[in-house]
């Protein structure tokens, strides 16, 4: 049989998908369908070399329909082949060596009990094989393929052309190369998702508050992604998430809040507006009512004024653990905190002692939320801690947009975000997602300095944001929808 200039192409054309494949499934199928079109043949099977034996992995036989393992699926009803030399696909793999067999009835040079059983249970007649070891750049072996029962133009069963030998196994071996350098590529993949995820590991440690935040982000965006893609095959999204875009999305949702590794916990988990300064604050107030006393044993006050600033700063003290941990603060109490600020005990030598620091005050004065203006911007300041981090990664060609998305969850479509104050053109739909998954999830969680909202009023609450111009409204109904489906 002679080779025409059609057969090269063909055969150039396969090298030419193997070399360009990234999904494992895909190369294993094609090079069990090269060698069967290459070929002629009517059936083949591919083992994979795993655990010191040869596992099935895809079996096809065109005369009889049949058709295993081609998408991934396991081949779990056929034991695996040992690795004894008797059994022809385990010698070609022991022993790298093609073996060719015109016809398997009338050969005693290896164990055909097995293919003989089978075609007598089914009807099938087995004859000729051809039996290729796959092998990597490396020497390493990666698997074999068995090719069965080559056909002339007919369709009668014919030995395999021994021209075919070189050209199969130099094709498996392109195969083995790309299976292995994919391999490798997961490897690398597997690492740098293991680095993420020790990252992670560090922030969660550090606050019980926010351990689960950025997996939630994640959840919440692999939600969306998914969601999306079902709206996108039913003709009703244009947007779509492959395995490829919706890795980088979760990717860049693991790593949105690495820069809070440099935020102070006494920020970052701030229940209270004087966190861990009310204590310095009742150790200041139980001095003033030493000093109180001590003017009135000293004649430097009455005994009815001294009782009347005992009141006064026990009164002050609730006033101050009241408001402590109050949603929001109101105009009287504003007030009232002012007020509070100018009060302060003068001794007989002149050393003044307030009631309320300066800082006390800033931190008493907060209308909402526990932080003051100061720690907001240190707060704030993880994103840009984050871009800076990602910065010293190396992240590959395909990762490279990822320490984008990650950094500008806090921007918003009208450009009042933070830290660049980008704009809705500048932001692309990953960001958008991360943005209100990061939202929605910092709604619905406990925090020390809150409870959790409920989840139809935290949609609700992104509604709102969305109206405003801040947000993606269309994300945002579609969260709705797929939580709901969730449910």
């Amino acid at each position: 049989m002679r080779l025409e200039y059609e057969d090269f192409k063909k055969i150039l054309n396969i090298g030419i998908n193997l070399s360009t494949g990234r999904d494992r499934n895909k190369i294993l199928a094609s090079i069990l369908e090269s060698g069967m079109e290459i070929t002629n043949c009517d059936a083949s099977t591919l083992y994979l070399y795993e655990n010191d034996q040869l596992s099935f992995k895809i079996m096809k036989t065109l005369s009889m329909g049949i058709s295993r393992g081609v998408d991934g699926e396991a081949i779990t009803d056929i034991p695996p082949v040992a690795m004894k030399e008797e059994n022809v696909c385990a010698y070609t793999a022991i022993h790298r060596e093609i073996v060719n067999i015109p016809d398997v009835y009338d050969s005693d040079r290896f164990d055909f009990s097995g293919p003989k059983q089978y075609d007598s249970l089914t009807g099938y007649h087995t004859k000729s094989q051809l039996v290729i070891p796959l092998e990597n750049n490396e020497n390493d072996l990666i698997g074999v393929l068995q090719l069965i029962n080559a056909m002339d133009e007919d369709g009668n069963v014919i030995p395999f052309d021994k021209q075919y030998d070189i050209i199969i196994r130099s094709l498996g071996s392109m195969a083995a190369i790309e299976l292995t350098n994919l391999t490798y590529m997961e490897e690398l993949k597997a690492q740098m998702y293991s680095f993420v995820e020790a990252l992670t590991a560090v922030l969660d440690e550090r606050s019980p508050y926010n351990a689960s935040h950025t997996r939630n982000v994640a959840k919440y965006s692999q939600i969306l992604a998914d969601y999306i893609t079902q709206l996108h095959r039913e003709g009703k999204c244009e947007e779509f998430f492959d395995r490829d875009r919706k890795e980088k999305l979760l990717l860049a949702a693991l790593l949105h809040d690495i820069g809070k590794i440099v935020v102070p916990l006494g920020v970052m988990d701030k229940a209270t507006r004087l966190g861990e300064e009310l204590e310095k604050v009742e150790e200041r107030f139980e001095l003033l009512e030493s000093l109180y006393e001590v003017d009135m044993l000293r004649g430097r006050i009455t005994e009815e004024e001294y009782e009347k600033q005992i009141a006064e700063l026990r009164s002050d003290l609730d006033f101050i653990h009241r408001i402590d941990g109050v949603g929001y603060l109101n105009n009287e109490s504003y007030a009232r905190v002012c007020s509070l600020s100018l009060k302060k005990h003068i001794k007989e030598n002149g050393k003044v002692t307030k009631y309320i620091t300066d800082k006390e005050k800033a931190c008493l004065s907060i209308r909402q939320g526990t932080l003051t203006v100061e720690e907001r911007e240190v707060m704030k300041n993880h994103v840009v801690v984050t871009e800076k981090i990602l910065s010293k990664v190396r992240f590959n060609k395909n990762f490279s947009i990822v320490p984008k998305w990650a950094a500008s969850h806090h921007e918003f479509l009208n450009g009042t975000g933070y830290p660049k104050q980008l704009t809705a053109e500048e932001l692309d739909l990953e960001t958008r997602i991360l943005t209100v998954a990061d939202i929605y999830d910092a709604l619905t969680a406990i925090r020390p300095y809150k409870n959790a909202i409920p989840d139809n009023k935290s949609i609700t609450m992104l509604k709102n944001m969305a109206e405003e111009g801040k947000v993606d409204g269309q994300i945002v109904s579609w969260l709705s929808e797929a939580l709901k489906k969730e449910v």
